[in-house]
């Protein structure tokens, strides 16, 4: 098995996977795991070949979406974890199928947060008022674990990406 299908077969979604646990269970993303998810694509696009001209626009979308993301992280309207997350995962990516990422998960992070507040307007179930986790996330003061809308969309998404096709021999 090659290096690029190894990082999108097992790294990218496994990553994805832990990103959303650890938002869910602690609202924290690790830069660690963003660091991973950027080693990994330069290993994929280098054994998968890429020209600078494709690492670059890659580079640019990444980039794009760090931008945006922690001028939305300043105005507090999302964590910073998630920025960085968007960020990465926008890398992978690049800008073909940036706009279906996005928008998955916006509708992901949408029903997401409806969920939460329905969910928060209720009382906390008994089983669960010994998680600290669970009361951190029923709390109203609390923000929404983005991360966990963001890796959803992009395991949606990767199957139709230009890295996954390219790795798969398509």
């Amino acid at each position: 098995m090659s290096l690029p299908l190894i990082a999108l077969l097992f790294v990218f979604p496994a990553a994805m996977a832990y990103a959303a646990a650890s938002d869910l269970v602690s609202m924290t993303i690790s830069n660690r795991l963003c660091l991973v998810l950027m080693a990994a694509f330069a290993v994929c696009a280098a054994a998968l070949g890429l020209g600078w001209s494709q690492i670059g626009w890659h580079l640019a979308a990444g980039g794009l979406v760090l931008a945006v993301c922690f001028g939305m992280f300043a105005a507090g309207w999302i964590g910073g974890g998630d920025a960085k997350l968007a960020a990465v995962t926008a890398l992978w990516f690049g800008f073909d199928h940036l706009m279906p990422y996005l928008t998955i998960a916006a509708m992901a992070g949408g029903v997401l947060t409806l969920a939460l507040l329905k969910l928060r307007s209720g009382p906390l179930p008994a089983v669960a008022s010994d998680w600290s986790w669970a009361r951190r996330l029923h709390s109203p003061k609390e923000g929404v674990p983005y991360g966990i809308a963001l890796a959803f969309a992009a395991l949606l998404v990767l199957p139709e990406t230009t890295l996954w096709r390219a790795a798969m021999g398509l």
